[in-house]
Parts: structure tokens; sequence; C-alpha cells
């Protein structure tokens, strides 16, 4: 008989997922969306106490185990690192949540090469090496009925003109949708389903330092920005966790190769 019971259609219960960038915005409301939903999630950041916190108090409200494995995925060793960091704790991973990035701003005349290289390293090398290097651990977890997933988290950016001048940025977000096609495709007979979110404006560090004040999350008007936004407000945890729950779960594992936007209708506006 077909599952149409929403606890088990979109259920994640007993998975074990990694979620880089973990530690807080996008990454850590996904992390916690699995976590509140009976999963084991890994988080990785680049700072180690600013991810050992957030890990703590993660378990602390869902009563799941959270994993801190910090890593600076900039790198090909810190990309190393975090695979052999999570080979320590699991021989097998049901999800892999590629949300860590970066991005850079500058006026098209004093945009620096170390920008440029920052962001591609980070939203499109390590995607891809961090991938590789877990293919091993993803295929352990996989089933033909329950394949393993990969999500790589885009951005709008990459699909329509950044408002910013952030030169690599977007070029780097159409470069990891188009992997992620690719991906799909070459992975699909592994049993491991590839797909990506391409989020729009939600409260987050890196959006607060592109808006002017400065990573000041709690400090902005994020009601102020929302207004702007063609849904009315900016993005919440449960908009970007529900997108990742789906593409996690039994209602997620015949999509394959999408480029998922969770914007309130920004592109297509």
């Amino acid at each position: 008989m077909p599952t149409f019971d929403i606890s088990e259609l979109f259920s994640v219960r007993g998975k074990t997922v990694l979620v880089t960038g973990g530690s807080r915005g996008i990454g850590e409301m996904i992390a916690a969306g699995f976590l509140h939903n009976g999963a084991t999630a890994i988080i990785s950041s680049r700072k180690a106490d600013v991810c050992d916190a957030t890990a703590a108090r993660l378990s602390e409200q869902t009563g799941q185990r959270c994993i801190s494995i910090p890593a600076d995925l900039s790198t090909i060793e810190g990309v190393d690192s975090l695979s052999a960091g999570v080979r320590e704790h699991t021989d097998h991973l049901h999800v892999l949540v590629n949300n860590a990035g970066a991005s850079w701003g500058a006026p098209i005349e004093e945009y620096p090469e170390a920008g440029w290289d920052k962001v591609m390293d980070t939203n499109v090398k390590a995607v891809f090496f961090l991938t590789q290097r877990l293919l091993g651990l993803l295929e352990a977890a996989a089933t033909h009925d329950d394949p393993a997933r990969i999500i790589n988290i885009g951005s709008v950016d990459g699909i329509r003109t950044p408002s910013f001048e952030t030169y690599s940025y977007g070029p780097s977000k159409a470069a990891l949708h188009a992997m992620t096609r690719e991906l799909a495709a070459r992975l699909l007979k592994r049993n491991i389903l590839v797909n990506a979110i391409a989020p729009g404006p939600f409260p987050t560090w890196m959006l607060s330092t592109g808006i002017g004040t400065g990573g000041d999350v709690d400090g902005t008007d994020w009601d102020a920005l929302g207004a702007a936004m063609p849904r009315g407000r900016v993005g919440t945890p449960e908009d970007i966790a529900g997108s990742a729950l789906f593409l996690a779960s039994r209602a997620g594992a015949f999509t394959v190769g999408e480029i998922l936007t969770c914007d309130g209708g920004v592109v297509v506006s």
C-alpha cells in the first residue's frame, strides 16, 4: 500500500545528517529541523567555539544528538579534516547538506582576487571535494527504496542578478546549481539523489552584512526588509527546514537534480 501518512511520508527519524555551516543562519535552521524530527545531526563551521555552543544548545533544545566538528572549508585541508572527523563518529551518512558559504562585496574597480578566490573555493570547490570524500559514507546508508541525499544550498543570486556588488557570489551559486544537476545525473545509479535549494532573503548574519547592519542579526529590522519582498516578509526557519525535510524524506524520493527556490516569490517577480 502507498505511504500517505504524513508522519511517514516526511519522516527523517533515525537518519544521520551533516550540515556544513550549521552553527548559525540557514544552516542552523536546517540542522534544527532535522533534530526536531528525530535525526542525528553533525554540524560544522569555521569558528570552533561558536560551532560547539550551537551543537550543545540544539542538543538540549531537541533531545537529539548534535555533534560539532569545526572546519574551515575554504581549504582542501579543512575539507579533509571534516571528512576525517565525520568518519570518527559514523560509518554512514544519510544526508549531506552543503550549506557552508562565503560572500564578498566591493565595487568592481576595487574587487580583489582574494575575494574572488575565497568565495569560489568555499561555495564551489569545497562542495565538490567534500561530496567526493563522503561518497562512501553516503553509499553505505543508501538503498534503492531510500536513497541517500545531497542537498546543496545555492541562492536566488545564482538565478537572477544580485542586488549587491558581490561579483563572485552569484557566479559561484550558478556554478553550484550546474554542479548539482551534473552530480544528480552521475550519482543517481548509486542510489544518491542530489538537489539544491536556492534561498531568498532570510534573517542571517550574511544578509545583515549585505544590507549594512554589519552582522547584527537581532538589531536588523527584518520586518522592514520583508515588506519590500513579494511575499511581504523574509523567510523563517520553518520555510527552509521544510524544504530540506521534503528533499531528505520519502516525499522527495523521486525528485532529482532540481533547484528548488525558497524565496517568497523573488525570482518569479
